[in-house]
């Protein structure tokens, strides 16, 4: 099974997709995969830190349940209130996380997502040793 899935497709320049057509999350092609080299050098020196909030499931039958509703509609920290099973607080906030202080896939995840808001999240899910994670950035810098 693929544990890595996105609801946004992240261009080179940094923009994103909407859920549309598209690869499902296998491979790149290679214009893609040399515009991203290209950007990617930029995008480490500029940003040190991500604002992120998150959804923590242990059960990938709940995190579904969770996606499901972020689909509908529902605010990230409504959902992340209802279904998160950590300790992050008001509404999955983790507040500012600096470069090295996350997981692998949860650090590569958040560095790689657009700013999003709370109602109407561009989120990403990744596995973890923690569990499953839905992940939205509010702010970089």
């Amino acid at each position: 099974k693929q544990w890595y899935q996105r609801r946004v497709a992240i261009t080179a320049g940094g923009a994103a997709k909407g859920g549309g057509k598209g690869g499902g999350g296998k491979g790149k092609g290679k214009a893609d995969a040399g515009a991203s080299a290209a950007a990617e050098p930029k995008e480490k020196k500029g940003l040190n830190s991500v604002k992120v909030r998150h959804i923590l499931c242990e059960k990938h039958a709940k995190s579904m349940e969770a996606l499901a509703e972020l689909e509908k509609g529902l605010k990230f920290n409504e959902v992340a209130t209802k279904y998160s099973e950590d300790k992050a607080g008001s509404g999955g906030n983790l507040g500012w996380m600096v470069r090295g202080s996350m997981v692998g896939p949860f650090q590569d995840a958040a560095f790689a997502l657009p700013k999003s808001t709370i109602a109407k999240p561009d989120y990403v899910q990744v596995k973890t040793k923690h569990g499953y994670h839905i992940i939205m950035v509010e702010d970089k810098k």
